[in-house]
């Protein structure tokens, strides 16, 4: 093999591969295109090797390995960012092993490098008060405070992950009643969620006061800053965060700061369930193709949990015997003995 093959490789893998036969969507490719970015950092900062120099004969499994372990070390990256990047580099290599029989063995050998095990995070949601709180922040006398509150109110009410959030489109909402959103999400698979009709309220006023619901604007981004440009994942974190400072400035009952756009997702899944909706509706609300994942909502929320206790052993221990305080013919009774 060339000594360049390595970068016609990628090159096709890019180009060819992911876009023509795995059909990939655009955050997928960014997000192995960020991959490779990190691995070529890595060989030219960790190993001298420039990357226009880069060749199947600089790979095994213990620079690869040595690489992931440059990642959590060096960059700080947490073992889920880990993961992510070796499932990029697992993906290039199952590539390589069809295009390039003669690197099966290294292909095989990278492949079968496993995923690093990880604390599964806990849930982290917003009551229905601090939701409230929350979503009365933003000042509706200005044009960005009505933005930002049908921003905030559209990622809680339609529980969008902040990519689906960023993707919409005027021509993604139906205003006829009942109002609901076409998200698109992973692998580009389409769900309509229903909007509330306070939700749709504030979401149309937003798209009549810039025009949004003109035919020739279908297709421009629904959220948009100042320049124009379509809002991003950071432009949404920045909006949260700054009516999460807000609504903490001078309260005593706090939201947490650590607070994420993907946890009003979550808060919204927890309403739902306190609220009694069965798991498989909040499935497809939320676009989860399996309901195992959806259950872990139920295992987090405590409320839950206590009432199905409760519920389980409400008919086997016996009422406890009435208190003798309660009893006031035998209080009067103790009383007259002094």
């Amino acid at each position: 093999m060339k000594k360049h093959d390595f970068a016609q490789c990628l090159t096709s893998f890019f180009t060819v591969f992911l876009p023509g036969h795995l059909n990939a969507s655009s955050n997928t490719v960014c997000s192995y295109r960020d991959a490779f970015t990190k691995l070529l950092m890595f060989f030219k900062d960790a190993r001298q090797v420039l990357p226009e120099k880069l060749a199947f004969s600089h790979f095994d499994r213990t620079v690869v390995e040595d690489f992931l372990l440059w990642l959590e070390n060096d960059c700080g990256c947490s073992v889920a960012t880990r993961n992510q990047r070796l499932a990029a580099i697992r993906s290039f290599f199952r590539f390589v092993q069809v295009e390039h029989p003669e690197h099966l063995f290294l292909c095989q050998e990278i492949i079968a490098i496993r995923t690093k095990r990880r604390e599964k995070p806990v849930i982290q949601y917003l009551n229905l008060e601090e939701t409230r709180r929350l979503l009365a922040q933003p000042d509706t006398n200005t044009r960005d405070g009505r933005r930002d509150l049908a921003v905030l109110t559209l990622l809680y009410d339609s529980a969008a992950r902040v990519q689906e959030l960023c993707d919409l489109t005027p021509s993604c909402v139906r205003s006829v009643s009942p109002a609901t959103l076409k998200l698109t999400g992973k692998g580009r698979k389409s769900r309509y969620v229903p909007l509330l009709k306070q939700s749709a309220s504030i979401l149309l006023g937003y798209m009549a006061e810039r025009e949004l619901n003109h035919p020739r604007k279908s297709n421009d981004p629904l959220f948009f800053n100042r320049q124009g440009q379509k809002l991003t994942r950071g432009g949404v974190s920045y909006i949260l965060k700054k009516y999460v400072d807000k609504a903490n400035c001078g309260g005593s009952d706090n939201i947490s700061p650590s607070i994420t756009p993907h946890c009003l997702r979550h808060s919204k899944a927890m309403h739902l369930l306190e609220s009694g909706v069965n798991l498989i509706y909040i499935r497809d609300f939320l676009g989860h193709e399996d309901v195992g994942t959806t259950q872990v909502y139920a295992r987090a929320n405590p409320e839950t949990k206590r009432s199905a206790i409760e519920n389980a052993y409400r008919d086997i221990f016996a009422p406890p015997p009435p208190s003798w305080n309660d009893d006031p013919d035998l209080i009067h009774f103790l009383k007259g003995l002094v």
